[in-house]
């Protein structure tokens, strides 16, 4: 059955993180916040909660649950989520906003195993799966350039209160402003429990993988690859407290919180992985970093010091010649073009070169076959990418499970928008854990790439450590 699509404004509807914090109690909630939005790249952000079917993955076996209960299979969570999305059609509607319901969750690093025959020694000591996505018919989204909010709901005929359930969200969202939610875009004023930090590399060994990678580069086999380390701490905080830190202190154009299984995804992501728009493709690959400087003018020349680098234009200049291939194998021809070649933003921690590659997807081939094509982003791999995950494999000692993989929404309507999951916390059974990379190519200065990775992680640590910054 065809989806018939429900849309309703909402009039003096609460603020966006007003109303993450007012429905946070609900079960499989989701959040894509668009905490710092830029102009013509993170307009919306979208909030939901109770999907009606979950999927996920691990390996090849797949666990389906509905309101009937769970069924387990085996496949290519790929394929099988290829299916379930063609069960759902929807009608089309004239509404501007690009996400009017569909699968919302992330999609591990590991599936690279589903696309490429790839070595998998690493240790996977967190468990989670490797794909986890909620399909919403019931969501909340908020156009940040109209500041106007709508509830869009989809009917598929199996669920008679749907309309009640919107009308409920509708009356939440439009509850005066409580107390509790009045200073809810602030960190919590309360006490932080410092705790150590352990790191998956010594300083040593991670200088020392650096060493190994150059060797790959010297013999020919690589000209850059992605090397990352993991930290991890004990946690006081809920989930929910600790997002809103990350969101104070380091806000991002792709941010999301996911809550699935009592496991939290946590992100305040700066780059755009795959949207699909109208079959429309764009992809905003970083690659170079300077940290944030101590005064303006120091500010100013470590920005100009990154738009003049030679080393970083060469690694921008790499990757996108990567995505421009991923692309063309499922654009039509001709229509794959790079749009933007070097831009820099600024955020609050760090200095990034990015650019923007685009196409259009060809008639042949649907969103799961761009996923295919393009996953995991070039940008925290390496080129060439086959190669470059058989080296990350050789040398991180621990699986990278949701980072450097992807978060955000694939549509019913058959829009998508995917972020690569850096700047991402993994909390799960009073642990946290995050990851910090670097692009090493042959000129690469290990200490100075070492360096990055700590510039890279300090607003994670900051949101971690109550806002303080550590040494």
């Amino acid at each position: 059955m065809t989806g018939e699509i429900l849309i309703r404004e909402v009039k003096d509807a609460c603020l966006p993180i007003e109303a993450f914090c007012r429905f946070i109690s609900n079960k499989n909630l989701f959040f894509l916040d668009s905490a710092l939005p830029i102009k013509g790249i993170s307009r919306y952000s979208f909030l939901g909660y109770n999907p009606f079917l979950i999927m996920k993955s691990k390996h090849r076996t797949i666990t389906l649950t509905d309101k009937d209960g769970t069924l387990e299979i085996e496949g290519n969570p790929f394929e099988h989520l290829r299916e379930l999305l063609r069960q759902f059609p929807m009608e089309t509607s004239l509404e501007s906003i690009p996400f009017q319901c569909g699968a919302v969750g992330y999609l591990g690093y590991e599936l690279c195993h589903f696309i490429e025959q790839l070595p998998s020694r690493a240790i996977d000591d967190i468990g989670l799966p490797d794909l986890y996505m909620g399909f919403y018919d019931l969501i909340i989204a908020y156009d940040h350039l109209l500041e106007k909010c709508s509830v869009i709901g989809i009917d598929f005929g199996f669920d008679d209160t749907l309309t009640d359930r919107m009308e409920q969200i509708i009356d939440t969202l439009q509850k005066k402003c409580e107390p509790e939610y009045k200073s809810s875009d602030q960190p919590i004023a309360r006490e932080i429990t410092e705790t150590p930090l352990q790191f998956n590399f010594t300083r040593e060994q991670y200088l020392g993988a650096i060493r190994r990678i150059k060797d790959y580069i010297s013999a020919g086999d690589v000209y850059q690859v992605n090397l990352s380390q993991r930290i991890e701490s004990s946690i006081q905080m809920s989930s929910y407290e600790l997002y809103k830190k990350l969101r104070a202190v380091n806000p991002a154009p792709f941010s999301g919180y996911l809550m699935f299984d009592n496991i939290a995804i946590i992100s305040s992501s700066p780059e755009r992985f795959l949207n699909v728009l109208d079959s429309h493709v764009q992809t905003r690959p970083i690659k170079g970093t300077r940290p944030r400087g101590e005064d303006s003018k120091t500010d100013e020349t470590l920005k100009q010091d990154l738009l003049s680098s030679p080393k970083d234009d060469a690694e921008l200049t790499m990757i996108i010649d990567l995505e421009r291939n991923d692309l063309g194998r499922v654009c039509k021809f001709g229509t794959v073009k790079v749009t933007e070649k070097k831009a820099l933003e600024t955020y609050p921690t760090v200095h990034h070169l990015v650019a923007t590659v685009e196409g259009d997807l060809h008639g042949h081939h649907d969103i799961i076959d761009l996923l295919r094509a393009a996953f995991p982003g070039g940008s925290i791999t390496g080129a060439p990418k086959i190669r470059a995950m058989q080296i990350i494999d050789e040398l991180e000692p621990s699986q990278r499970s949701v980072y450097t993989g992807a978060i955000g929404y694939i549509g019913f309507n058959g829009n998508m928008d995917m972020n690569i999951a850096i700047r991402t916390f993994i909390m799960k059974d009073r642990r946290v854990y995050f990851q910090v990379g670097s692009g090493i190519v042959a000129d690469s200065h290990e200490e100075d790439e070492y360096e990055e990775t700590l510039h890279k992680a300090r607003g994670l640590i900051n949101s971690l450590k109550g806002g303080r910054s550590l040494e």
